[in-house]
């Protein structure tokens, strides 16, 4: 974060009281943020200085490791070039894996513009009482969201109002489980755990559905992942016949705008390139 950078929300030095600092300067982060955000930590935290004490002089903290940037200089070929780039994302896939307390899930976006539809992911997060996102964006604020937001609801309205802000309308959010933390699970990424339509819902069902989102989380990690055989996905919308149906729901399948038929649901897609245990 660059001197002076404070910012909340973009809403200024201070809301609700109490600065938050937002590192916008990249890996690593410099002294002056450390300090910044140790400094916040003293002032919020009910063990406050003893707190900052005990970690700060621990001698036995894990150091997470950080991949050397590769060096990419002219005499290097553009097929070596693109080896070397993925080489050093394959490497970044486990920074959050082993940040015990941090909680990891997917959340994907479905926006309209301009006739057109577009999709996005990014990986929320939740630690502390808090949730906030990492992704990548050409939009600052369509990525990263720092963890201070009390709420799933509070959170993804921010995304929508910055959705807003570049004249894209929200239609549908898609929400994952938390994500194992094992390295070595089997266990599929499930993308579309909650499929929320917006139109639908409107925005009380919306924060209903987020809030029941919400707790089935909690409850994941209190008694662990249910069996996949009771696993259902689920299309959450106001419709009063959906209702009167079934309580499991499943998954509407989505039209594609050019008229194709969706693939057959039956058949199991070759998600192994997905599998990403970020």
């Amino acid at each position: 974060m660059s001197e002076g950078e404070m910012l909340q929300n973009g809403k200024g030095e201070e809301e609700g009281g109490a600065p938050f600092y937002v590192n916008r300067g990249g890996l690593p982060v410099d002294e002056p943020t450390w300090e910044r955000m140790w400094a916040y930590v003293v002032k919020t935290h009910p063990e406050g200085e003893e707190l900052v004490r005990r970690i700060r002089e621990a001698k036995e903290l894990p150091r997470v490791p950080v991949p050397c940037i590769p060096s990419l200089n002219a005499g290097v070929s553009v097929p070596e070039r693109v080896e070397a780039i993925q080489r050093y994302i394959r490497e970044l896939q486990y920074l959050t894996n082993s940040i015990s307390g941090l909680e990891r899930f997917p959340i994907s976006f479905k926006t309209q513009f301009s006739g057109g539809c577009f999709r996005h992911i990014v990986l929320g997060l939740y630690w502390g009482g808090h949730f906030g996102a990492l992704g990548m964006s050409r939009r600052e604020d369509l990525m990263f969201k720092p963890l201070i937001f009390r709420t799933l609801s509070e959170l993804l309205a921010d995304f929508q109002a910055a959705y807003s802000r570049c004249w894209h309308t929200l239609r549908k959010i898609k929400l994952g489980p938390y994500i194992s933390h094992d390295p070595h699970s089997v266990e599929q990424i499930d993308w579309k755990h909650s499929v929320l339509d917006l139109q639908e819902l409107g925005a009380e069902g919306l924060k209903r559905e987020l809030e029941r989102h919400s707790r089935e989380m909690r409850l994941r990690i209190t008694k662990g992942p249910p069996s996949p055989t009771k696993e259902r996905k689920r299309d959450i919308t106001s419709s009063p016949q959906r209702a009167q149906s079934s309580p499991h729901r499943r998954e509407r399948p989505e039209r594609h705008p050019s008229g194709e038929k969706p693939s057959d649901s039956t058949a199991i897609p070759d998600l192994s390139g997905y599998q990403i245990r970020v």
